[in-house]
């Protein structure tokens, strides 16, 4: 089964702590296992890396339950059921949900004080029918603006001219790391008649002990590109007696060329279009940071 969201979780939450106090990391393993969640289901980590996405969510079930003064928080990572949450269990609804936490005063407090806050009339809780958390609201947000943002960079690079499209391949390559410095540029590129089929060089590492040959395809959207290119391209890679090579081009590749750039006995690595712009976000290349937003958690030891 799928990892169950946050506001199926809430009312499993407040029955694991109808007894007792509870250690919220034994709510995580009692409901994993009481929802048959499988080792990969388990195991499946936020795009952080640094906690499991099932965690989370009861991490966030129980967050809300708070708010709406069901449970409260104990000592680190433990919490207990409060006299609001064992009335709601003598006759519990057949789901917890944002909806029904809204018939509680404080949750609607916090609810209404987010909204003063942001200085908007909607609250920064998840709306209502949202089955995501709000961290999840905010990645899926985060995952939509750099979609968009990619699909402007590629668009901006097949209208440019192919010089421009060579030197913006070996910038990208200098600022993940390869080659010298920006300053290089001119030197890297190659780019002109008579090159070979090859539109840049340039440095695997500062030393220059190896280098990877670069091949630039300004191609637009539709116009692929096929096995016989790639076989041309490890022809200049032998001409030029190198051992290993990058086509890159800002549309995509033909199931044939994978295919080929897999067989030939050199080293061809190839980058699609959307491969090039998601490349471009992550090192800043034709874009740049215009704002950041930090997401903070509490920190236990300074409660200790």
């Amino acid at each position: 089964m799928a990892i169950p969201d946050f506001q199926t979780l809430m009312l499993p939450v407040l029955k694991a702590a109808a007894d007792s106090e509870v250690r919220i990391g034994d709510v995580v393993d009692l409901l994993a296992s009481r929802f048959g969640l499988t080792d990969e289901e388990r195991a499946h980590l936020l795009p952080s890396g640094k906690q499991t996405t099932f965690a989370n969510r009861v991490h966030w079930a129980k967050s809300y339950l708070s708010k709406a003064g069901l449970v409260e928080l104990t000592r680190r990572a433990h919490f207990h059921i409060t006299p609001a949450g064992r009335d709601l269990l003598k006759a519990p609804p057949d789901r917890i949900t944002v909806r029904f936490l809204e018939q509680f005063p404080t949750f609607k407090v916090i609810r209404d004080g987010d909204a003063d806050a942001s200085g908007s009339s909607e609250s920064l809780l998840p709306a209502v029918e949202s089955s995501l958390t709000p961290d999840e609201v905010m990645r899926q947000a985060h995952r939509r603006v750099e979609s968009s943002l990619a699909d402007e960079i590629l668009q901006r690079v097949r209208s440019g001219t192919p010089a421009f499209f060579e030197k913006t391949v070996v910038r990208l390559l200098v600022s993940m790391g390869y080659g010298g410095s920006v300053t290089d540029l001119d030197k890297a590129l190659v780019g002109k008649s008579g090159d070979g089929g090859v539109d840049g060089v340039i440095d695997q590492d500062p030393l220059g002990l190896d280098r990877i040959y670069v091949q630039a395809k300004r191609y637009g959207e539709g116009n692929t590109v096929g096995s016989g290119a790639i076989r041309d391209f490890f022809g200049s890679l032998d001409r030029f007696k190198a051992a290993k090579g990058l086509f890159v081009t800002t549309s995509t590749f033909t199931a044939s060329a994978k295919e080929t750039a897999e067989m030939l006995s050199k080293r061809i690595v190839l980058i699609d279009g959307l491969q090039l712009a998601k490349l471009m976000i992550r090192h800043e290349v034709g874009c740049r940071i215009e704002e950041t937003l930090h997401l903070k958690k509490l920190d236990e030891d300074f409660f200790e």
